[in-house]
């Protein structure tokens, strides 16, 4: 089984200066913390607050490329916690055909906040996690961020 949920924010780990997807069940109390990249946190972010960039992000690309050949971005789902390593699925559909491709979860979260598709998370994954509480305030930190992607700042005035 699995458990839809939805981006709760991007946070910068204070600890490890990391970007952190905070993903929050839509019903019930599961949170999932991952940690991603800064040009996937760009992306996730920019997608969350309707940011339209000048030119395409990859995720902007490949979500274009999908629905010029007909086809549909219909879920992503975070399947498994290995050795520290989040894994995830996107289910692309065409017609009545169905495939199932693996993804880092960064990637297919930044897809599908752009495909509008639903995020899902397996229930053995929140099984492998402790509990975590992250407040808006710390989902705050990222919105100076964002406001330099919108300013079209170079990538060393991004980092934090």
């Amino acid at each position: 089984m699995a458990v839809e949920v939805q981006v709760f924010g991007v946070i910068l780990d204070d600890e490890n200066k990391i970007p952190v997807v905070i993903l929050r069940a839509v019903e019930g109390d599961e949170t999932l913390p991952i940690q991603i990249g800064f040009a996937e946190a760009a992306a996730i972010a920019a997608a969350i607050e309707k940011v339209t960039l000048p030119r395409p992000m990859t995720h902007d690309l490949l979500y274009s490329a999908v629905v010029a050949l007909g086809g549909r971005v219909e879920k992503v789902e975070v399947t498994d916690l290995k050795d520290g390593t989040f894994y995830a699925l996107i289910t692309f559909s065409q017609g009545e055909r169905q495939v199932e491709v693996d993804s880092r979860p960064s990637d297919a979260i930044a897809l599908a906040l752009r495909a509008r598709a639903p995020i899902f998370v397996a229930d053995s994954v929140f099984a492998k996690l402790e509990p975590q509480d992250f407040t808006e305030a710390s989902r705050q930190k990222w919105l100076g961020f964002l406001q330099a992607l919108k300013t079209g700042k170079d990538d060393k005035d991004l980092m934090m």
